[in-house]
């Protein structure tokens, strides 16, 4: 069934699918993936499909998954909060210093990232580990200190996680560093990160608790990663705070990153200059409650951004393509939602056999960035058209700035 601007996928003994894909590959897999989501009895009202859906663990990446009286831990998945963060400046492409590789180096000492010991901050092989702890990462800690304790009494396992130590640290996979220019050339930061290592512990620890009640209690399920926490259990309250927790430090990271990637830039270029003059920070793997068509509900969106009437949020493009800052319209049908990025089109290990070294400098040309055969499961031909993506969620945002990659720091 098609509506003007999405597709319905009627699914035998489950709720509806609205798919927001038209124009969009998808997978037969992820299809088959939204399926057996939609079979789960406390889905509320129906899944949302944002056009960047591709195949994820239990329930796709790229979907808007509501519920009532419970919660699947794995659709939220071990990356919680992980989301973007961009903040306009007063400096223009002008203000931008010859050598881009001198800026790119600069960032890249400032923060740690990806998961060898080479950049300064790192000891030993411990992935994300300062050295000395900067200021802004001691103030941010102080704000999550009390709340983490108070779940490790419950939940002692989460105690010895990367927790404090990962906290303005960038990871790797897909997380990355940008310096962008929007369509006037004004400068723009922007970087991609999450919970980190603490939010992993946390997301791995209650999918296992999930699927031990499963089994407890016989309950099939079309996919093990299905397994969820219903209200009133046992684990239920303590994975909602857990996850909550997880979200605020998701989001604290990205702040601490955000004030570390300026001071760095500003070692760079000495002209004074603004920032944050528009500034973004949202989550697209999270679990928050909200009111939907008369009932409050949760809502899981992995792959996902809460796009309300007005609400700024960011939509990037793969390296060497092109972002977006957007104004969500605030579509019921979506559950106030949109895509995140562009979405795979196929796997990491199928990007690095199907793609060359030389491929990926021409795809990256004009982008201060790695260029080795590390970097290529992250060539922009393995995800989808960021404008077909665009044009098929038309009628769940507007875009208020494009911006196009100078400097890329991948994880």
């Amino acid at each position: 069934m098609k509506n003007e601007n999405y597709d319905v996928m009627n699914v035998e003994g489950g709720r509806h699918v609205k798919m927001w894909t038209q124009g969009v590959p998808v997978e037969e897999v992820a299809k088959k993936q939204l399926a057996n989501t939609a079979k789960m009895p406390f889905i509320y009202k129906h899944i949302a499909v944002m056009p960047d859906v591709h195949l994820g663990k239990g329930s796709t990446i790229g979907s808007v998954v509501p519920t009532l009286g419970a919660v699947i831990p794995a659709a939220v998945g071990v990356d919680i909060g992980c989301g973007m963060m961009a903040a306009k400046t007063t400096l223009c492409a002008a203000d931008l210093p010859d050598s881009l590789a001198k800026l790119r180096s600069a960032i890249e000492r400032a923060i740690p990232h990806g998961m060898s010991p080479k950049t300064r901050g790192f000891r030993g092989r411990d992935e994300g580990a300062w050295n000395t702890p900067p200021a802004p990462v001691d103030a941010a800690w102080a704000l999550l200190k009390d709340e983490f304790d108070a779940i490790c009494l419950k939940t002692p396992k989460l105690k010895n996680s990367n927790n404090y130590r990962h906290l303005g640290t960038l990871g790797s996979g897909n997380h990355f560093i940008e310096v962008c220019l929007d369509e006037v050339g004004f400068v723009w930061f922007m970087l991609h990160s999450g919970s980190r290592g603490v939010g992993n512990a946390i997301g791995t620890y209650f999918i296992e608790l999930a699927k031990q009640d499963m089994r407890r209690h016989f309950i099939n399920l079309p996919d093990q990663d299905l397994a969820y926490l219903a209200e009133g259990t046992e684990h239920y309250d303590d994975y909602v705070e857990a996850v909550s927790w997880a979200q605020k430090f998701a989001r604290m990271n990205r702040e601490v990153m955000m004030q570390n990637l300026i001071a760095a830039v500003r070692t760079v270029i000495t002209k004074p200059f603004e920032t944050h003059v528009e500034a973004v920070n949202c989550h697209h793997n999270y679990v928050q409650k909200e009111h939907h068509f008369g009932k409050d509900v949760l809502v899981t969106r992995k792959g996902a951004v809460s796009a309300r009437a007005g609400e700024l949020g960011i939509i990037p493009g793969s390296m060497g393509a092109k972002s977006f800052i957007v104004r969500g319209k605030g579509n019921e049908d979506s559950f106030h939602s949109c895509s995140h990025g562009a979405g795979r089109t196929m796997s990491r290990t199928e990007a690095k056999r199907r793609f060359t070294l030389a491929d990926q400098v021409k795809a990256t040309e004009g982008v201060e960035c790695r260029k080795d055969e590390n970097v290529i499961d992250e060539i922009p031909m393995a995800y989808k058209d960021i404008d077909a993506v665009m044009h098929a969620q038309r009628d769940l945002v507007e875009v208020v700035h494009t911006l196009k990659q100078v400097v890329c720091v991948k994880g």
